[in-house]
């Protein structure tokens, strides 16, 4: 781990962005250009004591999930996200893992979707990034280590992550997960990440092998969603699905009828998130 080279370009890196590259808040008047480090820690979900320790050259080595944290906050490009792995005495991380890459332009796009939930996955089902309001309504991967913040293994492995959606909905949604798979399986012949996770999955019981057994193939693609949340009760969302960064990378967004009982929820869903925001800081 090299300290001097590791806190000179993450200094520089914070030096170059502004508050609404992050889609914050300008704040009050700056004696300096660039971010604050306590910007960057809230963004990257870091104590604000940690990241100044990585600046002044005296922090503990970052996890890789730390460092991947910070890659999105400073919105570097992937041959930077690299670079610091590098720097903090880590391989980088493969393109199609759980540690994804995000190109910073497409989080921009997330930054500015203050009322829509939306998040980035990739065609295996790995979350990749989410938004607030994404966090708000579906759980806040970041908080989730690597390896549960894939859709499918949290699906078949962990039955609570099913509670958000009403059961005589399960059986369509589980079909549409391992269909989902099947596509991106067949459109990556030898990809090493893709064939881990069907090992994962077909290790987790009867369920999923009979699904996959169905041989149905389908991309992710738009639909109706039902949601039962736990604070505001049940949002019918619309999900529109793009591509982003890719084939590989898909961009889900999530979207209430205007004037619709789920659109006055959602924005019910996004004061309370900020209140809870706030009140954490305190």
């Amino acid at each position: 781990m090299d300290r001097t080279a590791l806190a000179d370009f993450l200094t520089r890196a914070r030096a170059r962005l502004t508050p609404a590259d992050l889609g914050l808040p300008p704040g009050a008047r700056r004696r300096t250009p660039g971010l604050r480090r306590e910007e960057v820690a809230q963004v990257a979900g870091l104590s604000v004591d940690y990241y100044a320790r990585l600046e002044q050259r005296r922090g503990p080595q970052p996890s890789p999930q730390l460092l991947a944290a910070l890659a999105r906050a400073l919105r570097l490009s992937e041959d930077e996200r690299d670079h610091l792995f590098r720097l903090a005495g880590h391989e980088p991380p493969r393109r199609h893992g759980p540690l994804g890459h995000v190109r910073p332009g497409l989080l921009l796009i997330l930054d500015r979707l203050h009322d829509t939930p939306a998040q980035v996955v990739t065609d295996l089902g790995d979350v990749l990034a989410q938004n607030p309001m994404a966090g708000a309504v579906f759980g806040d991967t970041a908080a989730l280590a690597p390896e549960r913040r894939n859709l499918l293994l949290r699906w078949f492995t962990e039955p609570r992550s099913r509670e958000l959606f009403p059961p005589e909905d399960h059986e369509d949604l589980a079909r549409a997960h391992v269909a989902a798979l099947r596509a991106a399986r067949s459109a990556r012949p030898g990809d090493r990440r893709a064939a881990e996770l069907l090992q994962q999955l077909l290790a987790t019981g009867e369920e999923f092998t009979a699904h996959w057994e169905r041989h149905e193939v389908a991309r992710r693609r738009n639909g109706r969603k039902r949601v039962r949340h736990p604070v505001v009760g049940e949002l019918e969302l619309e999900c529109e699905v793009l591509a982003a960064g890719g084939e590989d990378q898909l961009l889900l967004v999530h979207t209430a009828a205007p004037g619709s009982e789920s659109a006055s929820r959602l924005q019910l869903l996004r004061v309370v998130g900020a209140q809870a925001q706030a009140q954490a800081q305190v």
